[in-house]
């Protein structure tokens, strides 16, 4: 009785619920469906807390931000700031207030969106200023010339205009860009006078493309265009300003560096190492422009991330080696903080020498960071660092958001942020007489660490430039590892020293070690290009799909629980979403003087009675169509007369461009879909797009469906922005418009600079 009696007495041996997984080893009985779940719960929940954990919400406050930002720029009409901002501020003193609160990390995202809200429309609100809406064929102008930059076949400068003669209905441009003949551009903080033909901004060339009017709104430029005849400098009736005394300084520096690299390289390598030391990159040409791009070595072009970092990095490791020469200073003196100073201060003068533009910026505020940290004690690489730069750009270029480069560079960023603390920990901390620690004595682990750098760089950049320049570079890890190298040892180490050594009159020596390297990069951007399937295009895809892929490389990046492996499988069902977009059936410019319809065959057929060469660019890049704008297959199955053209869709049915009012009466009856500029007959039997479709919604893309047709617009019925004014009184015209003269202000792949 006694044993029986002890035995009930001791604790039950019933294994109790596991809580995290697995739940048992290998020895412990199976589970049954009822532990299973609450197990499986219970563990998320863990991971979950231990996510919103003490210091953990930092890095995803950028995030919110930036969610409010893309908020503002999908709104249907500005916000009223007199409510947004108020708002915004009532959701921060709430966060505030909350802090010691469970819900505080809740409530410190939704403020943080609001925020980013408030500060675009902020931010719109201070650069507001008139967008031509109509084109100007003769305007005569008088102002300050502000920016000059070199391109392939032109030059390009923005004028500051102080006077303008501008027809009955304009108002005064505040500022202008305009195109000239090669060479004939005037000089920065000089006041001219002019004529000029100036068109409207530049929209995009078709439904859900690059929006350039967006950009050139925030940027203060409200038309572009080509000067006509000759710029005369006359006398400025006032001062132009500190801020274009400034830009006059600096640009008088960027063209005596040019000189001298001029003095002894030439060509696209002499275009290439001014790119890389003033930021003026225009004057590449087309096939090396192409083939650094194709093989994925096109962020060497502008400068950004990496090229902050070597300048930084060389003047950092450069001063202290400089200082360790004496052992008094080693011994009394942080000399690791002095040499940040003196790099935080180089690359403040990169800053400015190259244009301070918002990707630069962004790369100037992340080595600006990580240099402070150095100088007062606290770990310089960390996602917090990278969450420090992000905010400072949002807050004062919200706009940024939207372009590829911030996109694209804070992806490659976030990638490598990562390796850092997650990779290369592992990575370096091997046994010392393991193969690993063997490899590293000859540089593998350096190889490796390269190596790795690329290829997340380039996957994590990969969404991002399939969905603005509709291509992949499936040979980019193999370019840089083999170009990069030579670039950041010899190319730019070799300009930095020709920058100081050009008031000694020695920079000659290093102009031609960068050119050396440079001759190595080509050289392998050229072979990359050329090898088998180096040009990987993809067709356009939704914006949707491109902020799910981004939501799934955040939470890789940021997440730290194996919660991040979630964010693998958003991206997954995030591309497969990409792919599977369906091509428009027809696409309508907005002049209404091109038409591609999609055959037979699933290619365009183009109508057109121009030669728009960067919209048939745009067209066909975004269908993954490797043709070229000047491609006779593009007219394959077209008719045309003085009247107009007609082809096939895929079904067979036919789809008019009339150019004529005669031509109406037959087009109206035989084909199923009409494009005109002319009013059509009030008993049309075709699917009409006329003249006051195109004013008020510009270029259109079909697509049939079984109700007829799915219309997107780049300018939807409701929408109203700034940057694209919503055009409501149109008004019946009897007779076509008159079409625009081409304008030589058509954007560059520079101007959706990507970069790292």
């Amino acid at each position: 009785m006694s044993d029986q009696g002890e035995r009930e007495r001791r604790p039950s041996r019933t294994p109790a619920r596991a809580t995290t997984w697995p739940p048992r080893k290998a020895g412990d009985a199976a589970l049954d469906a009822g532990s299973f779940l609450p197990s499986i719960s219970e563990t998320i929940h863990s991971w979950v807390r231990a996510e919103a954990g003490p210091g953990r919400s930092l890095p995803w406050v950028p995030v919110a931000f930036g969610v409010g930002i893309a908020l503002y720029f999908a709104a249907d009409h500005e916000p009223i700031l007199a409510i947004v901002a108020p708002f915004a501020l009532i959701l921060c003193l709430a966060a505030f207030l909350s802090r010691r609160r469970r819900f505080f990390p809740v409530v410190v995202m939704i403020a943080a969106t609001a925020s980013g809200f408030a500060i675009a429309t902020l931010k719109s609100a201070r650069v507001a200023h008139v967008v031509l809406t109509k084109p100007v064929y003769s305007a005569s102008i008088k102002g300050f010339v502000e920016t000059h930059e070199e391109r392939e076949r032109t030059d390009r400068f923005v004028l500051r205009v102080e006077e303008m003669d501008v027809p009955r209905g304009q108002t005064k441009i505040d500022r202008v860009r305009l195109s000239v003949r090669k060479g004939a551009a005037p000089e920065v903080g000089s006041f001219v006078e002019l004529k000029a033909r100036l068109q409207p901004p530049l929209p995009p060339q078709r439904p859900g493309s690059y929006d350039f009017s967006r950009d050139m709104y925030f940027a203060g430029i409200g038309a572009s265009g080509f000067a006509m005849g000759a710029i005369k400098t006359v006398e400025a009736p006032k001062s132009g300003g500190m801020y274009l005394r400034y830009a006059a300084l600096m640009q008088s520096m960027r063209d005596a560096i040019d000189a001298r690299i001029r003095s002894v390289l030439s060509g696209d390598n002499r275009a290439i190492a001014t790119a890389l030391l003033t930021g003026r990159r225009d004057a590449i040409t087309m096939p090396v422009n192409d083939a650094m791009f194709i093989s994925g070595l096109g962020h060497v072009l502008s400068i950004s991330g990496y090229h902050m970092a070597v300048v930084a990095g060389v003047v950092f490791f450069g001063v202290r080696a400089l200082l360790a020469l004496f052992p008094i200073l080693t011994v009394t003196f942080a000399i690791k903080k002095w040499s940040a100073l003196a790099a935080l201060i180089a690359a403040t003068f990169y800053l400015l020498l190259s244009g301070a533009e918002v990707a630069t910026q962004r790369s100037y505020f992340m080595t600006a960071v990580v240099l402070i940290a150095v100088m007062v004690d606290r770990r310089a690489i960390t996602f917090r660092t990278l969450a420090v730069a992000a905010m400072i750009v949002l807050v004062f270029a919200p706009e940024s958001l939207v372009h590829p480069s911030f996109q694209m560079s804070f992806a490659a960023t976030l990638g490598l942020v990562a390796i850092v603390q997650i990779s290369m920990p592992n990575l370096f901390a091997s046994p010392e007489n393991s193969k690993v620690a063997r490899a590293a004595l000859w540089g593998g682990r350096e190889i490796a660490a390269l190596a790795m750098a690329s290829l997340i760089a380039g996957l994590a950049t990969t969404p991002y430039a399939a969905f603005h320049f509709h291509r992949i570079t499936p040979y980019g890890v193999l370019a840089n590892l083999a170009a990069m190298p030579v670039v950041s040892a010899v190319v730019m180490p070799a300009g930095l020293l020709g920058l100081i050594a050009i008031p000694f009159g020695l920079d000659g020596l290093f102009w031609r070690l960068m050119d050396a390297g440079i001759v190595w990069m080509v050289a392998v951007s050229q072979w990359v290009a050329a090898l088998p399937g180096a040009i990987g295009r993809m067709a356009s895809f939704s914006s949707g799909a491109l902020a799910a892929m981004s939501i799934g490389i955040v939470m890789l990046g940021l997440l730290r629980t194996p919660l991040r492996w979630a964010g693998a499988g958003v991206i997954v069902l995030a591309t497969l979403w990409a792919v599977a977009a369906p091509k428009p059936d027809i696409l309508v410019a907005g002049d209404g003087y091109a038409v591609g319809v999609r055959g037979r065959d699933g290619l365009l057929r183009v109508m057109r009675t121009g030669k728009d060469a960067f919209m048939m660019r745009e067209w066909l890049a975004a269908d993954a169509d490797p043709r070229t704008a000047s491609d006779a297959a593009l007219s394959d199955g077209v008719s045309c007369d003085e009247a107009g053209c007609v082809t096939a869709r895929a079904d067979g049915r036919l789809v008019a461009l009339s150019l004529k009012q005669e031509a109406l009466a037959d087009d109206c009856t035989q084909a199923a879909v009409v494009v005109t500029l002319r009013q059509p007959p009030s008993d049309c039997q075709a699917f009409v797009i006329g003249p006051d479709t195109l004013k008020q919604q510009g270029t259109l893309s079909l697509r049939k469906t079984t109700s007829g047709f799915e219309i997107n617009a780049i300018k939807p019925r409701g929408v109203d922005r700034p940057w694209a004014p919503a055009i409501v009184d149109a008004e019946p015209q009897s007779g076509a418009p008159k079409r625009a003269q081409p304008v030589d202000a058509t954007p560059t792949e520079s101007d959706l600079q990507a970069e790292d």
